[in-house]
């Protein structure tokens, strides 16, 4: 059997790639400095075996499942794993029975319980949850892509920590890439030489698995060609292309649909967002993932140009929620539209961009005595509320008064944008600050 014969051979009885390479341990994990650096929150955890329930939120392949594994391993927990996708109370149930009555390897350990794509658990799934995750039977280990804010109820978010996980940088991309290259079983024994990373790197969108996927496609389209493996930009684009399918058969690519989805909606294209739209829904994306991203959409991108704009996103919201798939692909495509055809300002989310920024400058100024609360006597003896000026009782319940903090005086972070709406806020703050707005 030829050499190449044999790979194709051995690749077909062995996992994908990422699951070849999948870290076992904290030396081989790539990225996330910030949580498992030493001296950082989960290294400290891992480190002195004082583990607490935490939410990993983050993109995909960014490491959630393989930080719980390495996690229960490197404390030696038991360690049970459920798919919101498939488990249902029952299995929540049934494995927090297993944990109470378990075999420990030391005594006071408490098994993790790590649960995939929590998001997706409804409120009496969580609701399982709480009792074991109280009085510690379990620690509770939950993976999302989505806000655990908007998916995870509250009590349930209040016995857990959230950490967010960032995409990776090109430098952990690299890292990913050497170890595949120089420890694989398979790639290891092929000469592969990487002529250009440029297309790799940006198809892997920062996700390791999606990176490991390609490039496994692109080393198994060499397959019975002999030589050294040489890959450029221009032959990953050429295999992703044709390939897309196979690496993104477990809905990885829906980041790149809603992206383009979100981008034609601000570019007043409501053709090309109704076609993203029904590929989403086609894909069996969740309904309430779409509709969030057109709330956020309707106050990023269409904004103080059309204010109804977020009020009919909000409603699509509840809509979607209360009535659920297939009818919710309506309203979806209503609002979708609407946003599309609106006109566009992004003023608002400039603004609060541009005064967050000020903010990380200097977070040291005072609010103005005359601004502060009195509520009691010693507060207005020291002056606080003393020369403030009500402005309903003045002219056009206006008064002019300087409400920024010393220093700031003058400063302008809100500058409307030109469309009608915002034309007539814009004549409103140019006749009460003439100073300001010209």
């Amino acid at each position: 059997m030829a050499l190449d014969d044999q790979y194709t051979a051995q690749s077909t009885l062995l996992p994908p790639l990422p699951e070849r390479m999948r870290p076992r341990n904290l030396s081989e994990y790539v990225g996330q400095r910030h949580l498992v650096g030493e001296g950082r929150v989960l290294w400290n955890m891992i480190t002195s075996g004082n583990l607490s329930s935490f939410i990993l939120w983050g993109p995909p392949g960014v490491g959630k499942t393989t930080l719980a594994g390495i996690i229960a391993t490197s404390l030696k927990r038991d360690f049970y794993t459920l798919s919101a996708v498939s488990a249902g109370v029952k299995d929540v149930r049934d494995v927090i029975d297993r944990a109470k009555g378990r075999s420990v390897f030391s005594q006071g350990s408490a098994p993790i319980l790590f649960i995939d794509e929590i998001h997706r658990f409804n409120k009496a799934q969580q609701d399982a949850l709480l009792g074991a995750v109280e009085n510690g039977t379990i620690v509770l280990i939950g993976a999302t892509t989505e806000n655990p804010s908007f998916e995870v109820i509250t009590p349930l978010l209040s016995r857990c920590q959230v950490f967010v996980l960032k995409s990776l940088e090109v430098e952990d991309l690299e890292a990913v890439t050497r170890r595949a290259l120089t420890e694989d079983v398979l790639l290891k024994e092929k000469e592969i030489e990487l002529k250009q990373t440029g297309a790799l790197y940006r198809y892997s969108s920062g996700d390791a698995r999606k990176l490991l996927n390609i490039l496994e496609i692109v080393v198994d389209s060499f397959a019975g060609k002999p030589g050294k493996i040489v890959i450029d930009d221009k032959i990953v684009t050429d295999r992703v292309q044709e390939n897309l399918a196979i690496y993104d058969k477990d809905g990885e690519m829906h980041f790149d649909i809603i992206s383009a989805f979100i981008k034609s909606i601000r570019g007043s294209d409501p053709n090309a967002a109704i076609y993203y739209l029904a590929r989403m829904l086609d894909g069996g994306e969740d309904p309430l993932f779409i509709a969030r991203r057109l709330c956020l959409s309707a106050s990023e991108d269409v904004g103080l140009a059309n204010p109804n704009a977020l009020l009919l996103a909000n409603a699509c919201f509840q809509v979607v929620h209360q009535i659920g798939m297939p009818e919710a692909r309506i309203p979806l495509a209503e609002v979708t539209v609407y946003l599309a055809s609106s006109p566009k300002s992004n003023a608002s989310y400039l603004a609060v961009e541009k005064a967050l920024a000020k903010v990380k400058e200097d977070q040291t100024k005072a609010v103005p005595l005359y601004l502060r609360n009195a509520p009691t006597k010693l507060m207005e003896d020291l002056g606080y509320s003393d020369g403030y000026k009500y402005a309903h009782d003045y002219p056009g319940h206006f008064v002019d008064l300087e409400f920024m903090p010393k220093g700031l005086e003058g400063t302008v972070f809100y500058e409307p944008a030109p469309n009608p709406q915002e034309d007539r806020l814009k004549a409103y703050l140019k006749s009460c600050w003439p100073k300001y707005y010209v």
